[in-house]
């Protein structure tokens, strides 16, 4: 099968959102005039070491995203498997204004280098500065980018120095309602490895 997107695909669901999985689950914390939000985003990933860099996108203009144009931060918490159910209540369509950090239940920290919330109990957090967003092509597309300014790890997840997802097992995305739990891992070496 081969389609023009500009043309439609003719099947029943859009196979675009299955086909770059998995994808990692940024679940974004917001803080804004309203109060606390904390919303998922699969449209998510690392893009930078040095400085360390992620980004995420918006598909209209969410709370997520009213809230850090005001505030230029947000923090990016790492879903595990025990957090799938609380994630995914949090993507409701709450009322703007809802603290889903207080409606499903999630336990809420401080940040340390931001003034934003997190997860409490993540396996990790990123707290972000944002240095830009870009309006993307389409109705109500956006990225946001952001450098990195603290990072918590989970006593538990770090194993021989290294972060260790086999501790925790991140959820991601595949694409329609189908997620995964990350499970196996092996190491495969560069040939230029010494």
């Amino acid at each position: 099968m081969f389609y023009r997107p500009s043309d439609g695909h003719g099947l029943p669901h859009n196979p675009f959102n299955a086909i770059v999985s998995p994808r990692p689950i940024g679940w974004i914390a917001t803080r804004g005039p309203l109060g606390d939000n904390l919303a998922p985003y699969s449209f998510f990933n690392a893009v930078a070491y040095v400085p360390p860099q992620v980004i995420f996108s918006s598909t209209g203009v969410k709370d997520s995203l009213t809230n850090l144009r005001e505030t230029r931060v947000f923090s990016a918490n790492i879903v595990e498997e025990a957090m799938l159910d609380a994630m995914s209540e949090t993507s409701a369509g709450f009322p703007p204004g809802t603290d889903e950090f207080a409606a499903c239940n999630v336990p809420k920290a401080e940040c340390t280098t931001i003034r934003c919330p997190r997860v409490a109990g993540a396996p990790a957090t990123l707290e972000c500065q944002v240095t830009e967003i870009v309006e993307l092509r389409g109705t109500g597309n956006f990225l946001v980018v952001a450098e990195v300014t603290g990072v918590h790890l989970r006593d538990d997840c770090l194993t021989d120095g290294r972060f260790d997802i086999t501790a925790f097992h991140p959820v991601a995305r595949l694409g329609y309602r189908d997620y995964t739990i990350v499970r196996d891992t092996f190491e495969k070496r560069r040939p230029d490895d010494s």
